[in-house]
């Protein structure tokens, strides 16, 4: 990359990551780039590959062209189809996360669609300060672990909204698949 391009393609990494309010180490994860690579695109210092580029821009669920030249203008209405693999979020540990909110950046809320295979467990870490989450269980039964809090056990058709700037978690604990409906709200 030129560095003009170069510095471009990193002053827009670090933007969308914050802008999503995700860690390094959440982008890592999602691009299956280091962490420590992942800091110095971002401070300048390293150029990636074309691979490297291609695979942070899928992170976002962006094109390599729109992360360097920006994306177009959002439509007026937006569909995430139900068979759209870019929209598989994260799919392990028995449960499958898929976004239901449109694939930008800038955005304070986001909605997302868990399916949880029996025992399915998705942790979280701490979100940023004052995030929130709300969760409804459409199907199933699952176990929700916030913070130091006790256990609170959900069953189908139950809500429950809680703080996400600590660690988390959510298990199936029915004998069958559970689906969840989750909202994040950023402060």
């Amino acid at each position: 990359m030129s560095e003009t391009v170069g510095q471009e393609f990193a002053r827009r990494v670090s933007a969308l990551r914050k802008s999503r309010r995700m860690t390094l180490d959440e982008l890592a994860e999602r691009t299956e780039v280091s962490r420590s690579m992942l800091s110095q695109i971002e401070r300048g210092l390293a150029n990636p590959t074309l691979a490297v580029a291609a695979r942070i821009a899928d992170g976002f669920g962006l094109s390599i062209v729109h992360l360097i030249e920006g994306r177009p203008k959002a439509p007026l209405v937006e569909v995430v189809k139900h068979d759209d693999q870019q929209a598989i979020f994260a799919d392990k540990n028995g449960c499958r996360v898929r976004t239901l909110s449109p694939l930008r950046m800038e955005k304070d809320i986001e909605l997302y669609e868990l399916r949880f295979s029996v025992g399915g467990l998705l942790e979280s870490q701490p979100h940023f300060v004052g995030t929130r989450e709300i969760l409804t269980v459409a199907s199933g039964k699952v176990e929700l672990d916030v913070g130091q809090d006790a256990k609170t056990i959900l069953g189908e058709g139950d809500t429950a909204h809680y703080p996400a700037d600590r660690p988390h978690g959510i298990v199936n604990v029915s004998g069958g698949e559970t689906t969840c409906y989750l909202v994040v709200t950023y402060a």
